[in-house]
């Protein structure tokens, strides 16, 4: 988490933006994030750390990460823009609509699958990302 944490840092300063106190608790915070939180609860998790930083201070630093590539938005339907690590291996999202817990995957055969479709209709895929709205069976 603490080299993350860094780079997350580093990001910030090529970006000119000078790491405070305050951004350097929520760079721990998002570097130490498992799961697609929103800016709302990122703000919860940093001040729950005692960082004392704005929501609007988490906006703004959201922003300047994923401008410097290091964080990806996600927008799923319905919901707040979410985040993630961009260094991540490709993988697609399933997003539970009761609960809006999301579920990373991997399948070979979908990916398979996108590229035969795109081939067969005289394209390459170049980038794609798959969003699956799912229910539990029986809810």
């Amino acid at each position: 988490m603490e080299s993350r944490a860094l780079q997350l840092e580093q990001a910030l300063r090529r970006a000119g933006v000078r790491v405070t106190r305050q951004r350097a608790a929520l760079l721990r915070v998002i570097a130490g994030s498992e799961d697609h939180p929103d800016a709302a609860e990122l703000h919860r998790r940093a001040e729950a750390a005692g960082a004392g930083v704005s929501l609007a201070t988490v906006y703004r630093t959201l922003t300047t990460l994923q401008t410097q590539g290091v964080i990806e938005k996600l927008e799923f339907q319905g919901e707040p823009a979410r985040w993630e690590a961009a260094d991540q291996r490709h993988h697609d999202h399933m997003i539970d609509v009761d609960t809006g817990e999301v579920v990373e995957f991997t399948n070979d055969r979908i990916e398979r699958l996108q590229a035969e479709v795109a081939a067969e209709m005289g394209y390459e895929i170049v980038h794609h990302r798959l969003e699956l709205y799912v229910r539990r069976r029986g809810a």
